[in-house]
């Protein structure tokens, strides 16, 4: 696995963080 693999690896997995997180928070209100 090089390095690029694994910095878009962990911009893919942030991104999906992010869109889950702001669902959270439209769920709460």
């Amino acid at each position: 696995m090089s390095v690029s693999d694994a910095l878009e690896l962990m911009f893919t997995f942030g991104m999906f963080i992010l869109a889950l997180l702001a669902f959270i928070q439209n769920m709460k209100k």
